[in-house]
């Protein structure tokens, strides 16, 4: 594979695959010989995130910056802090939401949140407020179609080609792979790197449907509340910070979006019956959270009573059932969630398929010197994407298990904690400080000795 150049394509143009393509773009103004040409392929009429709200650590930020400090930008543009605009809070809240005062664990549950409608509640938080402090910027919420949408902004024109399918590849004679696509048509390239979401098509073709996403039984109810009537009801000072709820078998999670003028709420829920839908929302009533949430505390009862009557539920999928083995084969990446889809119990998923780009950009980056120096490009490429998943693959893959196992915590599910909230803080503070205190450079680096050993 004597060439110049080296085509990429990248597969799904969400916000993975687009912050991957911008920092590869970026790559290419240190004047190498070698160029990456770069051509994204996306199944959609149109550039799209499912999804609502989304928050990016101060980790994923820096990867962002370490690509493409424009990418780190976008994340204020459309960010909405964490409390008072000029006055930002930090910290995430947690609470016991069922519970209107601390009970031992071997009380049981529900005895003390019995409803009486003939009484004028207090809806406030009793008892105690687990402050975890975050970091600078360390909460702050944005819109996942709105993030994607900025920095869709700094794409050059036609980089991006919609209604691309991939049906399939096959590597040729050449050394180039053949891209088969829904529609008929092809295009050759040398490297894939799938960014393709919770349903990737590309994990399915490496790795057989059998590691496709298992539905985890659960349900999130999502939720936009005007923020004027959040603040009646709740105060102002709670309406405009992020709080968790945590209950037997559920919990409720609240945080403002969109500048301060609206609440997001999000309430999750054990579902027993199998996921059939085609796709992964579907309408619901405000009556079905009413009725899960019925014996919660007041405060919480008031958060649902905000919600409008129409909304919807999401149905959460994860890959911890059946984890891939690898996130490469030959000269094709799994990156994102098509690599490690994980329950939103860390809110950390994107952030984690933030690092992917940067340890991809590095990998390739090493190669593309090589290439430069006359080693062949499918030896250099074939090392690059070893070193990737050699460095990517047990970080990912703990979060895809912590994720649901932090969710376990939160709904008293947990062995060892159950209702105690003061070890469920104790645990879902350890697992955030991993996900948050990640040392980017030491990945970076672990990329490059992972490369020059699979090279030799």
């Amino acid at each position: 594979m004597a060439q110049s150049d080296i085509d990429i394509a990248i597969i799904g143009s969400g916000i993975i695959g687009t912050i991957l393509a911008l920092g590869l773009l970026k790559s290419n103004q240190a004047q190498p010989k070698t160029k990456l040409n770069i051509r994204v392929y996306e199944q959609s009429a149109s550039s799209r995130e499912i999804g609502a709200g989304i928050g990016f650590t101060a980790t994923a930020r820096k990867c962002m910056t370490l690509m493409d400090d424009r990418i780190a930008d976008c994340v204020g543009v459309v960010a909405t802090v964490n409390g008072e605009p000029e006055n930002p809070d930090y910290s995430m809240r947690f609470v016991d939401g069922f519970r209107t005062f601390p009970i031992s664990r071997d009380e049981g549950y529900g005895v003390h949140s019995q409803i009486d409608n003939d009484k004028e509640e207090d809806v406030s938080i009793h008892g105690k407020v687990y402050k975890l402090y975050a970091g600078p910027r360390g909460f702050e919420g944005c819109h996942r179609a709105h993030f994607l949408e900025e920095i869709m902004k700094l794409m050059p024109e036609g980089l991006v080609q919609f209604k691309k399918r991939v049906e399939g590849f096959e590597y040729l004679e050449t050394g180039k792979i053949r891209l088969d696509f829904a529609d008929g048509e092809q295009a050759e390239c040398d490297l894939v790197i799938a960014c393709d979401g919770i349903r990737s098509r590309i994990r399915e073709l490496l790795f057989t449907p059998a590691y496709n996403a298992q539905y985890t039984h659960q349900l999130a109810f999502r939720g936009l509340v005007p923020m004027d009537a959040a603040i009646q009801k709740l105060s102002r000072y709670r309406a405009l910070r992020q709080h968790m709820h945590c209950g037997p078998n559920a919990h409720v999670m609240h945080f403002p979006v969109a500048k301060q003028q609206l609440m997001n709420v999000v309430a999750f829920v054990p579902d027993p019956e199998e996921w059939s839908r085609t796709s992964m929302t579907a309408p619901a009533q405000k009556s079905e959270v009413v009725e899960a949430f019925r014996a919660w505390s007041p405060f919480v009862r008031a958060v649902i009573d905000l919600l409008p009557e129409e909304l919807d539920k999401w149905a959460v999928f994860d890959t911890y059932e059946r984890p891939v083995p690898k996130y490469a084969e030959r000269r094709v990446a799994l990156a994102g969630d098509a690599a490690h889809a994980s329950a939103p119990h860390h809110g950390a998923g994107a952030g984690m398929g933030v690092e992917d780009a940067l340890a991809l950009m590095a990998a390739l980056t090493r190669a593309r010197v090589d290439v430069d120096r006359g080693v062949a490009v499918g030896k250099t490429l074939e090392a690059a994407l070893k070193a990737y998943s050699k460095a990517r693959y047990e970080r990912s893959q703990w979060l895809v298990k912590s994720s649901r196992q932090v969710g376990w915590t939160y709904e008293w599910m947990a062995a060892d904690i159950g209702g105690d909230m003061d070890r469920a803080f104790a645990d879902i503070r350890d697992r955030s400080h991993q996900v948050w205190h990640f040392d980017v450079e030491a990945m970076v680096a672990e990329v490059e000795r992972e490369y020059h050993r699979f090279l030799q």
